[in-house]
């Protein structure tokens, strides 16, 4: 991962690294609050060589009592010198209490130690300390003194700083426990981010579709809750943003490939619960509000919705056309007061992408892209179907709705490389629900499943009664 990767994870994942700290600083701030004062009380000691006589001499009792040194250190953890301390405590105390609370640094190069006693109680940490400084010398002088008693030790240990103790606690210490606190939780927070960027493959943000495709954006849809009980929220609210968001994708959408201008456009996606029906239903009022000749066409003909959301009948449709028993101008149905035609899916055949990929689906989309400024076809998911992979390769243009939450990054990456896989023209991407935290994509297998009813297959007697209505309801 590269700098700008974490400065992406940061910004996107900023409340799990802030949540991770505030709780490490809390929990150092607790730990802080409850844990036992600790005071401290220190005694240090010079070691020395008597008997030197010259320099030579001395050089050598130096390096030999530098070498001593780091072995007196390890003494104070033996009772040779804790028994005599706990003796003269005279409370009960024993050698291997006093272990763990007796700290002895040897500052390098030097002949001195330093023996730190911490304890809750600062009279007894100075208590303890002040009966090793007697202590330690004598012990020292036993065990270096030479076989024959009559002679001195080579050794001497003398106190040059006696007990004392501190008048402060030495622990707990809450400016470097929250200090450390705050390093900590960032660190483990950004971890935490990290771990959960790596694993979360749901697609959220531009980012992350940046990361599949060089392919551009050509919209932003903003997440809305009523979205669900009104589909069609630039009639309902056109003052909302989510209106004014499939505005300006109709702005965009007119000034892409502005040379060739693309006429037929299908919209799809990778998933079923993206939300493609309803954004294709918007896009196409806010294009027909704003002058332009549209023909809608309800192109998923496993699972149409479309006309649920407009409202209109679905006796009747482009199936009809397909099979040759219909022409457009029986299924065509018009909606509203702006121009918007719309071209339901009709009865349900048992071969969708083989009829979306017949030359009449090619004849029916000339004709309309002569008669209209933008012919819109709403498409089954990429993933499940091959129907909108078919259909691409017939229209002008072809646009994948990116439902944020939703969708996987894995999901998104084989539909575009299965769009790129033939001949056919990727206009962008639009994301929608922009800004919610929680998706749902369970529909997804159900398109595996599909099995065509055999009570909405196309009849020519029934198909015949559907058309009549169809003529009538116009």
């Amino acid at each position: 991962m590269e700098l700008q990767d974490y400065i992406r994870i940061v910004r996107k994942r900023w409340l799990t690294i802030a949540l991770t700290t505030l709780v490490v600083v809390g929990l150092a701030a607790l730990m802080t609050a409850t844990a036992t004062k600790q005071y401290a009380a220190r005694t240090q000691f010079f070691v020395s060589v008597s008997g030197a006589d010259d320099s030579t001499q001395l050089q050598q009792g130096g390096t030999f009592v530098q070498q001593r040194v780091k072995s007196y250190a390890e003494l104070f953890k033996t009772a040779k010198v804790l028994a005599p301390v706990a003796e003269e405590l005279g409370d009960g105390t024993t050698s291997a209490d006093l272990d763990g609370t007796i700290t002895v640094t040897t500052p390098p190069d030097t002949v001195m130690l330093e023996a730190a006693v911490t304890d809750p109680n600062p009279e007894r940490a100075q208590k303890v300390a002040a009966a090793i400084g007697e202590t330690f010398p004598a012990v020292i002088d036993e065990l270096e003194r030479p076989s024959d008693s009559s002679k001195r030790s080579p050794v001497k240990v003398s106190l040059v700083a006696p007990a004392e103790a501190s008048g402060s606690p030495v622990s707990p210490q809450p400016v470097r426990n929250i200090v450390l606190g705050v390093i900590l939780g960032l660190l483990l927070g950004l971890g935490l981010a990290v771990v959960r960027h790596l694993m979360d493959t749901t697609v959220r943000s531009t980012d992350d579709v940046e990361e599949i495709t060089e392919d551009p954006i050509i919209g932003a849809v903003h997440f809305d809750p009523r979205a669900g009980k009104e589909p069609l929220i630039v009639e309902t609210d056109p003052t909302s943003p989510r209106s004014e968001a499939f505005r300006s994708l109709r702005t965009n959408l007119m000034f892409v490939n502005a040379a060739t201008h693309p006429r037929t456009i299908a919209l799809t996606s990778s998933i079923p619960g993206e939300g493609k029906s309803t954004t294709i239903a918007n896009l196409a009022l806010t294009l027909a509000q704003s002058g332009s000749r549209v023909c809608l066409i309800e192109g998923d003909l496993r699972r149409p919705r479309l006309l649920d959301y407009l409202g209109l009948e679905g006796a009747a449709g482009i199936t009809d056309v397909l099979i040759e028993r219909a022409t457009l101008d029986d299924v065509i149905q018009p909606y509203g007061e702006h121009g918007l035609d719309i071209i339901g899916a009709g009865p349900i055949p048992p071969n969708p992408s083989e009829l979306l990929a017949s030359d009449a689906m090619s004849m029916a989309l000339a004709q309309l892209s002569a008669r209209y400024d933008y012919v819109l076809i709403d498409t089954p998911p990429v993933l499940p179907v091959t129907d909108a992979v078919v259909l691409s390769t017939k229209v002008d243009g072809l646009i994948v709705l990116v439902g944020t939450t939703i969708v996987r990054k894995e999901q998104l990456e084989a539909t575009i490389d299965a769009i790129k896989a033939v001949d056919n023209n990727l206009l962008g991407l639009v994301l929608n629900r922009v800004g919610t935290s929680a998706g749902d994509g369970n529909a997804y297998y159900g398109y595996y499943d599909y099995q065509p009813d055999p009570s909405k297959m196309v009849d020519a007697s029934r198909a015949d009664k559907r058309r009549a209505r169809a003529r009538v309801g116009r």
